[in-house]
């Protein structure tokens, strides 16, 4: 039997029988091969994800890889058969920010595959064919799974603008602080510090091109050029800020709990610092990451831990969640 999960309501979940959907005009028809799962996941089956983010009842599962099985009306035939991995963000392709690349921003509302569209825990998953990014025929699919994520430190890696020689630092060790470490490090910077809060991800970030690592608790110097923040917490951004030199670019890519103290505004002023933030990634940062991994400069492969049957949904949320360090990126299996 083919199966999808569906979220009937927070912390509701069921198995069900998948009858794939035909693609229509535009649209394309992929095979999952792995589907992984993220904190915003974890929210979405704990209830916890802001109104308007999610729509239950849902399939969840944005991050996934795949090949091509049918295609609809309008779209190659040369795509049949092709590995791929796909966009999450259901843009309208005709508001001003979408027309300017930034898909992210659309003012038509907020719409993505696995939260307010079916996602890829299931066998398979029918979306715009535009959405799609074509893989090499001979590369991994279940390291194609984490392009997702990938995709997003691409969007931070592009906006923090790291030239060759620059001190820059990853603050977070999670699967975006590895992704950074590894984008980062393809650019040769002249240091390239990341910190952690533990130590369980020391080795995996200097086999990934770090030159330095320290615990938050440790002497962090300061004078970077450019910090990118990953980790998720008030805490983290402002250890981000204080590691930069005055004029330094920080980019942030994690989504504090509300209500922390932030960044103190008189010290951005003061000290002058550029401060972006990114928030999924749009098509130029998609085709980033994929040329990237192409390349063989990302190396995803070590950062997956489990993989699953879609059977075991709700072991898999909760190993996410269980702070465990011996648990990385989990993928669920069709």
């Amino acid at each position: 039997m083919s199966a999808a999960v569906v979220v009937e309501a927070p912390g509701a979940h069921r198995l069900v029988e998948h009858t794939p959907r035909e693609p229509g005009p535009g649209e394309a028809l992929v095979r999952v091969h792995a589907a992984g799962i993220c904190g915003s996941d974890r929210e979405l089956y704990q209830g916890n994800r802001p109104e308007g983010y999610v729509r239950y009842p849902l399939t969840p599962g944005h991050e996934w890889s795949g090949t091509v099985a049918a295609v609809g009306a309008g779209v190659p035939e040369r795509l049949v058969g092709r590995k791929v991995v796909g966009e999450g963000f259901r843009n309208c392709q005709v508001c001003d920010r979408c027309h300017a690349g930034e898909t992210t921003l659309c003012e038509a509302g907020y719409e993505e595959t696995g939260f307010t569209q079916p996602g890829a825990m299931a066998a398979t998953l029918t979306l715009p064919a535009r959405l799609l990014h074509v893989l090499p025929d001979d590369c991994d699919l279940t390291a194609a799974a984490l392009l997702e994520p990938a995709a997003c430190v691409a969007a931070a890696a592009m906006k923090a603008r790291a030239l060759p020689g620059e001190r820059v630092a990853v603050v977070g060790t999670g699967t975006l602080g590895m992704f950074a470490v590894q984008f980062l490090a393809a650019g040769s910077p002249g240091e390239l510090l990341v910190v952690g809060t533990r130590r369980d991800r020391e080795q995996l970030a200097y086999a990934y091109g770090a030159t330095a690592f320290r615990t938050k608790d440790e002497d962090l110097g300061g004078g970077y050029d450019v910090v990118v923040e990953t980790a998720g917490s008030a805490e983290a951004a402002r250890t981000s800020a204080a590691l930069l030199r005055r004029g330094g670019r920080l980019v942030l890519t994690g989504i504090p709990a509300p209500g922390a103290p932030g960044l103190d505004p008189t010290d951005l002023v003061v000290r002058q610092l550029e401060v972006r933030t990114v928030f999924g990634a749009p098509p130029d940062a998609w085709a980033h990451a994929v040329r990237v991994f192409s390349a063989g400069l990302l190396d995803p492969l070590p950062l997956v831990t489990h993989e699953l049957p879609l059977t075991d949904f709700a072991q898999a949320i909760e190993l996410v969640g269980s702070g465990d360090p011996k648990v990385g990126k989990v993928l669920l299996r069709p």
